[in-house]
């Protein structure tokens, strides 16, 4: 729920440290701002309302977890008969390996980013899991040598 909620210096504040570490005490914050604890708990509730925060789910590392490539994979889709672009969307998200998909414009309805335990584990996603999707016209794969950084949108 987003609306003409404005976020002031202080809530900046706490949007880079939280960022900075997801799990940081409440009252850490408030030490280091200055402020009470129950004051940074209100105002991570106030953010939280509305939708600041997309997920607050842990992040795994890949590469811990033995998914050493990673992939963006272009997918160009044709509708035949009945089948809508969401229906082919719902059968690309039931891939696990699929960790995001975008709906995009261009050569491609779908930009997809894949996690793989290997390269032939890759090509087995990429022929066995969506491929064999009828709809699916081709895919164009771009494997990713190394992340060079992620990060979110500024806090300005």
């Amino acid at each position: 729920m987003i609306t003409n909620f404005k976020i002031d210096s202080t809530d900046k504040r706490i949007l880079r440290l939280l960022s900075q570490n997801a799990r940081v005490a409440f009252l850490e914050i408030a030490r280091k701002l200055g402020v009470s604890g129950p004051a940074i708990s209100q105002r991570v509730q106030k953010l939280s309302e509305q939708g600041i925060f997309s997920d607050s789910g842990i992040h795994l590392n890949p590469r811990a977890m033995g998914y050493l490539t990673c992939a963006f994979i272009g997918i160009q889709v044709n509708l035949i008969s009945t089948t809508t672009h969401e229906e082919v969307f719902k059968r690309i998200k039931e891939i696990p390996e699929i960790v995001e998909c975008h709906h995009i414009t261009g050569k491609y309805s779908l930009l997809a980013k894949i996690y793989a335990r290997n390269n032939e584990h890759l090509k087995n996603i990429i022929v066995e899991k969506i491929q064999s999707i009828r709809e699916i016209v081709s895919t164009e794969t771009f494997i990713s040598l190394e992340e060079g950084f992620i990060r979110n949108v500024p806090i300005e």
